[in-house]
C-alpha cells in the first residue's frame, strides 16, 4: 500500500498511528497538535479573506473578485488538507525515530498569498488614481 493511502487511513483512524514504533515525549506531540492548530487557524482566515474579498469589493470586476477570493479560498483549503496530512506525517516520524518530514508547501502557500496580496495592492492603488 502507498504511503499517501497510509497516510489517508490513519486521518480517519488516527489510533492507528499507536501501532507504529514507541510514544515520543508528550511535548513533542502537544508541539505537533499546536502546530496542527496554528495550519487550521491560517486555513480559516484564508476562507474568511475569501468571503470578504467577495463580498466587500463589489465595486472590482466580477472576474477579478471572484479570482481573487477562489485564489484564497483554494489556498484555506489546501492549507487545511495539508494540516492534517503534515500533522500524521510528523508523529509517525516521531514514532519511528526518523527526521521529520520536510515540505515545500509553505513556500506555495506563502508564494500565493504575496500573489493575491500584489493584486489587491495593485488594484487599490488603481482604484484610488482612477
Amino acid at each position: 500500500m502507498s504511503r499517501f493511502v497510509q497516510s489517508l487511513r490513519l486521518w480517519f483512524a488516527p489510533r492507528r498511528i499507536r501501532d507504529e514504533g514507541e510514544t515520543p515525549d508528550y511535548r513533542f506531540s502537544l508541539a505537533n497538535e499546536r502546530t496542527f492548530l496554528a495550519w487550521i487557524r491560517t486555513a480559516l482566515a484564508l476562507i474568511g479573506g475569501g468571503f470578504a474579498v467577495d463580498q466587500f469589493l463589489p465595486d472590482l470586476r466580477w472576474a477579478v473578485r471572484v479570482g481573487l477570493s477562489l485564489a484564497l479560498l483554494a489556498a484555506g483549503v489546501l492549507c487545511a488538507l495539508r494540516a492534517v496530512n503534515h500533522w500524521i506525517r510528523c508523529e509517525r516520524a516521531m514514532r519511528r525515530g526518523e527526521d521529520l518530514p520536510v515540505s515545500r508547501f509553505p513556500t506555495v502557500l506563502s508564494l500565493t498569498v504575496a500573489v493575491v496580496a500584489v493584486a489587491m495592492v495593485v488594484l487599490v492603488v488603481v482604484g484610488r488614481a482612477g
